[in-house]
């Protein structure tokens, strides 16, 4: 099956698109023309089928029963199968660089751990080149796999190819008790080949201007108080103390959200929760494939000494703004 639309891939790619093995001009300086780099763009910005796609827990909460927040994921073998489709085994190539820091502090423990950095450049003769950096701590024993991993499908993503991934918000999932969704959630028509291929898109593709409205439809089920509470404590780690404290302080004159009592203030504190986790992605994505010194300009430039000091929306909307401003400039 195919990693593009599931149907059989053994006619060529487009007509003079590809690089092909034989060729004698030297790859590196062979140039698209621009409509063939749209449609090869197009090509890698197509779905991977959904027998590629994984989920994985990012966030866990524990109420009447277990739950936990999911969002899908591909294993860097379907990009390396769609590289391989599009541009042939020849038409591209990647390299890795890997290094250590020491001195992080991992807030689950509170242990100075080093990170393993993996930065992987992925050239795509005749397009271009992007790079992109993995991180893992290193005392995971699979720490350099995961690193790279990362790395190169962020790469990856600065070319289309599996960038459709990020506007996944994250879905609430019970968990066995070895914290394993027992369901998956269905994928959405537009993060399917057929999907996408009729023209749909993710409904946050635009990127609002502002990140809490639109979280929830009219439609959607209440959600009880419990529910509410437990999904809020999950996303302290994905937005960080300093924001997650810093809503609940404004929104609902708290620090912790079982203190509240009112059901439409905790669904006020989980409107601007879900919207500071979609600022925060926001940033990450920007981020992807820069050094610590662009946040650090970023940062500076607002006159933050540092991400713990962003502890409301407004705030966090112009570092994600400046940031999606600024770091296009220092991308390949």
């Amino acid at each position: 099956m195919s990693p593009v639309n599931g149907q059989d891939h053994s006619a060529p790619a487009t007509s003079g698109a590809a690089i092909h093995p034989d060729e004698t001009r030297e790859p590196a300086s062979s140039q698209f023309a621009s409509a063939e780099v749209r449609e090869l763009v197009t090509r890698l910005e197509v779905p991977f089928d959904p027998c590629y796609i994984y989920w994985r827990v990012m966030n866990v909460s524990r109420n009447d029963k277990l739950r936990g927040q999911v969002i899908p994921y591909a294993d860097q073998r379907a990009y390396t199968d769609r590289l391989n489709y599009v541009f042939t085994p020849a038409g591209w190539s990647r390299k890795y660089t890997v290094h250590t820091s020491a001195n992080f502090q991992r807030s689950k423990d509170d242990k100075i751990v080093a990170k393993v950095f993996v930065t992987c450049e992925l050239i795509i003769f005749g397009l271009g080149a992007h790079s992109a950096t993995g991180e893992e701590w290193a005392d995971d024993e699979n720490a350099g796999t995961s690193a790279e991993a990362q790395a190169f499908k962020r790469s990856c993503s600065c070319f289309g190819l599996g960038r459709y991934l990020y506007y996944f918000e994250g879905i609430w999932v019970d968990l066995d008790e070895r914290k394993r969704p027992k369901s998956v959630p269905q994928l959405p028509a537009w993060a399917t080949p057929q999907g996408w291929m009729r023209g749909l898109r993710p409904p946050n593709a635009s990127l609002q201007d502002h990140f809490v409205d639109g979280e929830q439809s009219s439609n959607a089920t209440p959600k009880d108080s419990r529910t509410l509470i437990a999904e809020i404590e999950g996303m302290a780690e994905v937005i960080g103390k300093s924001l997650y404290r810093g809503i609940l302080r404004d929104v609902a004159r708290t620090w912790n959200p079982r203190h509240i009592k009112q059901t439409e203030v905790l669904q006020k504190v989980h409107k601007h929760m879900c919207g500071a986790q979609r600022g925060v992605r926001r940033l990450e994505k920007a981020l992807d494939g820069t050094g610590a010194e662009v946040l650090t300009g970023i940062l500076k430039g607002l006159g933050i000494d540092s991400l713990k000091h962003v502890t409301d929306l407004e705030m966090l909307k112009r570092v994600v703004v400046a940031a999606e401003s600024v770091v296009p400039t220092h991308k390949t």
